[in-house]
């Protein structure tokens, strides 16, 4: 299941459609020119063997230009995601969170959607930033992204675990070693914090869609995965369920292959088949979520109003619609640049941490500036993270990444 707290305490080859009706007409040069900036991590212009269709809108997407929009989102995600652990979720309070916080608890219970928001988001920037690259720059592209902050989170969180142990489950040297690989839940071992159970997920859908980026991404590939990966998802589980979680990711799917028709309408434009594709991952969504609401209320001990969350989860679409669509092209700069950039690391870092900083010092702190004064503090750690870590890292982790991909045998 998947809320990240009840997983802590509870602890294709893809058929390539054979029509080419499935590739849209390459828009008009009006149409380009009133497109919105491409997202970030832009993906390398088509190569000279590309379609027409494909061609023509390689020039919505070029390097250098950026959706400011998605940088903005993130970063609503991310701090939707840290006010809800740590005024819904409520661990390391001596007093329960909703007699704390009242009101900010009756909105703050629903933050744990930022996570879904959060897929939906990676289907579309993952789709773009794969457009004509080979499988291995994917594969770098991937590694230099999550794995500097992600290693500096871990040994932060292990030693704030270690300095002030009791609160949060002892952690030994080889748990430690087993979540540097982001491996740490297939190896039998358990997350040092719990919000890295995304990061497992991310992984099997870089794993899925590299299949496609392999063979070459195109829209009729995107296409058919999509249709392919939602109805492995909706038939699978009932005759193989582990493997519908383990490999197909089929409850988180949806939002990830509507991510993906996401990104194909702002590159190709809008048609009835990609509307359909998203129509019907929304559905599926509405569905799968049920499952989110149940845990919620059995772990974190929320009431969810599933009318709230319906309408909740139809404006995370609607939200990256709108940036598919071009309707929020006006939001654009740096402030949405250093929001984006410093989304991952508090991800990363805000959970455990702040969870051990609430306990040891609500009782002698108001508990509304406790509250603010943390989330700052864990905004100013984030951007350090960026700054201090991934943003001199991340470059040389991908320059040498690439070279050992062309290191030359010399014939043996």
């Amino acid at each position: 299941m998947r809320d990240d707290i009840a997983r802590a305490d509870a602890k294709a080859d893809v058929p390539e459609p054979s029509s080419t009706a499935l590739v849209p007409k390459a828009r008009s040069a009006t149409d380009v020119a009133a497109s919105p900036p491409a997202a970030p991590d832009s993906p390398a212009p088509a190569t000279a063997q590309a379609p027409p269709a494909e061609a023509a809108a390689s020039s919505r997407t070029k390097p250098g230009n950026r959706l400011h929009a998605l940088d903005l989102l993130r970063f609503v995600a991310a701090i939707t995601v840290v006010v809800f652990h740590y005024s819904a979720r409520g661990r390391g309070w001596h007093t329960p969170v909703r007699h704390l916080f009242p009101k900010l608890h009756a909105v703050s219970q629903y933050g744990w959607m930022g996570v879904e928001l959060f897929f939906l988001i990676s289907g579309f920037v993952i789709c773009m930033s794969s457009w004509g690259r080979p499988v291995g720059a994917f594969f770098v592209s991937r590694v230099a992204r999550l794995f500097p902050a992600y290693l500096l989170a871990v040994a932060l969180t292990a030693t704030v675990v270690a300095i002030w142990p009791g609160f949060s489950l002892d952690t030994n040297t080889g748990t430690v070693l087993a979540n540097f690989t982001m491996l740490e839940n297939l190896l039998g071992d358990r997350s040092i914090d719990s919000v890295y159970w995304t990061l497992l997920i991310e992984l099997r859908f870089y794993l899925l869609f590299a299949l496609v980026v392999w063979r070459g991404l195109t829209y009729q590939r995107a296409v058919g995965f999509c249709v392919v990966w939602t109805t492995a998802s909706l038939l699978v589980p009932s005759f193989s369920p582990d493997f519908a979680e383990q490999i197909l990711v089929s409850q988180y799917s949806s939002y990830f292959v509507a991510g993906i028709a996401f990104y194909l309408m702002y590159r190709f434009g809008q048609n009835l088949l990609l509307w359909c594709i998203v129509g019907v991952s929304y559905v599926v969504g509405t569905d799968q979520i049920q499952g989110d609401v149940q845990a919620q209320s059995t772990v974190a001990h929320n009431h969810l109003n599933l009318q709230i969350v319906f309408a909740l989860l139809a404006v995370c679409f609607a939200l990256i619609g709108l940036v598919a669509t071009g309707r929020l092209s006006w939001i654009r700069g740096r402030w949405t640049i250093v929001l984006g950039a410093i989304t991952y690391p508090l991800y990363l870092i805000h959970q455990e941490i702040g969870f051990t900083v609430i306990s040891r010092l609500d009782r002698h702190v108001n508990a509304y500036l406790l509250l603010v004064t943390l989330i700052l503090a864990m905004i100013a750690a984030a951007w350090s993270i960026y700054r201090v870590v991934e943003k001199p890292l991340s470059p040389t982790i991908r320059r040498k990444l690439t070279e050992s991909l062309h290191v030359s045998t010399g014939g043996h």
